[in-house]
């Protein structure tokens, strides 16, 4: 019986993108270990970002540092992070394949 328990911070994720998340991982369990769809349980659970941190600090902080709003989601491959030296921030650039 597969189990996964997805942590995101609250706000970010629509319904949908909540019901694309369980298909994607149900899928992927049945397709590589050939695990039963209707075996797999997925727990999506939001955390308020005042209880969640990283880089140092709370995510509602690193977001107002950063220029972003609670709900605001950032396109893939443009997330900043700060550097060293904590001072300033940086944006990675996006992989091509």
């Amino acid at each position: 019986m597969p189990f996964i328990h997805l942590l995101i911070t609250k706000g970010n994720v629509t319904r949908s993108q909540k019901q694309q998340l369980v298909k994607d991982f149900t899928d992927s369990l049945v397709r590589v270990l050939g695990k039963k769809p209707e075996h797999t349980h997925i727990v999506i659970e939001e955390v308020e970002t005042d209880n969640w941190g990283f880089a140092g600090m709370l995510t509602t902080d690193y977001r107002k540092l950063n220029g972003r709003s609670r709900n605001e989601t950032r396109p893939s491959g443009s997330v900043k992070r700060p550097t060293k030296s904590g001072s300033r921030t940086r944006t990675p650039t996006a992989r091509r394949k």
